[in-house]
């Protein structure tokens, strides 16, 4: 498993967008990001420890019939998939913390969106290091501490799909 990680490539995964869950905690929301991560044509990513098995037929259940397609890398700890980032694209950090609304930024052809735990959110030493490239979605409610996790992974991955879309008609 640990040779696959660090063979691990955008070439030998044959994708440019990348959704990465640090630490899930619920099966249900990490089976619904694959799902959403295999039609928007991203590759998973899940950073240890997770709350539950991934052989749990909640989570298969989750991901309907699609699971076995999504084929999530599993990473032991954020340390060894963070030396891989630039590999992978620019990386985009999610928090209710942040500052900037994701829509506000122009997303790259290879982009990383770093999603944390539905309890806690990403851990603080990411934030620290990672500050300025935090992103929020912006919630009327001021109430509110958070969206549920698979569905801010919908909401980003969506805007990247759009502003994509956008670039290739503009091109025509």
């Amino acid at each position: 498993m640990m040779s696959d990680l660090v063979a691990a490539t955008p070439e030998s995964l044959g994708a440019d967008l990348h959704v990465v869950l640090v630490e899930p905690e619920i099966h249900g929301n990490t089976g619904s990001s694959g799902r959403t991560c295999l039609a928007a044509g991203a590759q998973l990513h899940l950073v240890e420890p997770l709350g539950f098995s991934l052989d749990d037929a909640r989570v298969k259940r989750a991901g309907l019939g699609y699971w076995p397609r999504v084929n999530p890398l599993v990473w032991p700890d954020w340390e060894l998939l963070e030396n891989k980032l630039p590999e992978f694209g620019e990386p985009f950090f999610f928090s209710s913390e942040g500052t900037r609304d994701y829509w506000d930024v122009l997303f790259p052809p290879r982009t990383v969106l770093v999603f944390g735990c539905e309890s806690d959110g990403l851990p603080l030493g990411i934030r620290q290091s990672h500050n300025a490239q935090i992103l929020r979605l912006p919630m009327v409610d001021p109430q509110l501490r958070s969206l549920n996790l698979a569905n801010s992974v919908a909401v980003v991955l969506y805007e990247v799909l759009r502003q994509r879309h956008r670039a290739l008609n503009s091109k025509r």
